[in-house]
């Protein structure tokens, strides 16, 4: 449905819902009050229509049309074009979802356009219309109040963002190796997050440039003053997100670093012990190999070997043996192989 809701406003009290655009437009002619015109994702037909009726820019327009824009704020004559990024965390999924809104203000209507579920101007509407002294300040103060309601909906992206990154926190030193992904993907959606407020400050400096020029009520000003200080601190703490996850990317990958030398070393010290042992075995074939090749050539009992009919020939040949295996234990023990 793109009508969502409509109404018409005189001296800050409801007294109009008009079933259709055309109608909003009669009733406003004719009550010289000031119409919101609340639209939830309207065809070109519809923006186009409002367009003919409140003179809006054609640039303007044409932003509206094509959506995906950067939070902005834009004066067009006597009509303010503003364009909010709505936040909203999402528990299930522990995600933020990010929509769009946009707001057309002037000398007496209201448009705003949603593309998301968020926020939820109906509270904001509620509650201006249980304020009638407020709303009876005009456009100002409904998009003021719209201001108030987007930021204030950013507490909860906050205090969401804030505990995924204490559970990274906990990932990381539990080396879990899914947290570097998670890392990355939260990292993902503060920066989202700072492209959604960080232009709030500026749009707010700007509009409170133009009080005294357009003869803002001071307690409209009071009101965008609170919710600059709100926008401070969703800022402060984008910022502050941005820096923790850089730092957690960090130490992630020092921990990783630290991990991979750990297993380099165990697998050094592990290759050390192992070349220790074959040495040893080495060094005792070495030795068992002498006596053995001796006793093998004597034990070959050819006619033609003179040594096996010498008297000295077995004692000789222990001998050999007994000298040839310690000769070859000294020098394997002073080379530290034994």
């Amino acid at each position: 449905m793109t009508l969502v809701n409509n109404a018409v406003y005189v001296d800050g009290r409801r007294t109009s819902d008009p079933a259709s655009l055309n109608e909003t437009y009669e009733c406003l002619r004719e009550r010289h009050g000031m119409a919101w015109i609340g639209m939830y994702r309207p065809t070109v037909e519809d923006i186009r229509s409002i367009a003919a009726e409140f003179s809006l820019h054609p640039l303007a327009v044409e932003d509206a049309v094509t959506a995906h824009q950067r939070a902005k704020l834009e004066r067009y004559g006597t009509t303010l074009f503003t364009v909010l990024r709505p936040a909203r965390y999402i528990d299930e999924t522990e995600e933020v979802e990010f929509g769009e809104l946009h707001i057309f203000t002037g000398e007496d209507f209201v448009v705003t356009i949603r593309h998301a579920e968020t926020p939820d101007l109906t509270k904001v509407r509620h509650r201006l219309e249980d304020n009638p002294q407020l709303l009876r300040l005009g456009p100002e103060a409904i998009l003021y109040a719209i201001l108030d309601q987007v930021v204030d909906e950013y507490a909860p992206v906050v205090a969401g963002l804030e505990n995924d990154i204490d559970e990274i926190e906990d990932q990381l030193f539990k080396g879990d190796p899914a947290v570097s992904r998670r890392i990355y993907e939260l990292s993902r959606e503060v920066i989202e997050f700072q492209r959604a407020t960080h232009p709030l400050l500026d749009m707010l400096s700007r509009l409170e440039e133009g009080f005294d020029k357009y003869n803002v009520d001071v307690e409209l000003r009071r009101n965008l003053r609170d919710v600059q200080d709100h926008a401070i601190w969703v800022v402060e703490r984008a910022d502050s997100f941005r820096v923790l996850l850089q730092n957690a990317l960090t130490v992630h990958a020092t921990l990783v670093g630290q991990q991979q030398n750990d297993e380099m070393r165990s697998l050094t010290e592990a290759g050390l012990a192992q070349n220790e042992e074959v040495k040893r075995i080495s060094a005792w074939a070495a030795i068992l190999f002498a006596p053995t090749l001796v006793g093998t050539v004597y034990g070959m009992n050819f006619d033609h070997m003179p040594e096996l009919h010498w008297v000295a020939g077995y004692p000789l040949a222990l001998g050999l043996m007994l000298v040839t295996s310690c000769a070859l234990f000294t020098v394997f023990k002073r080379r530290g192989w034994l």
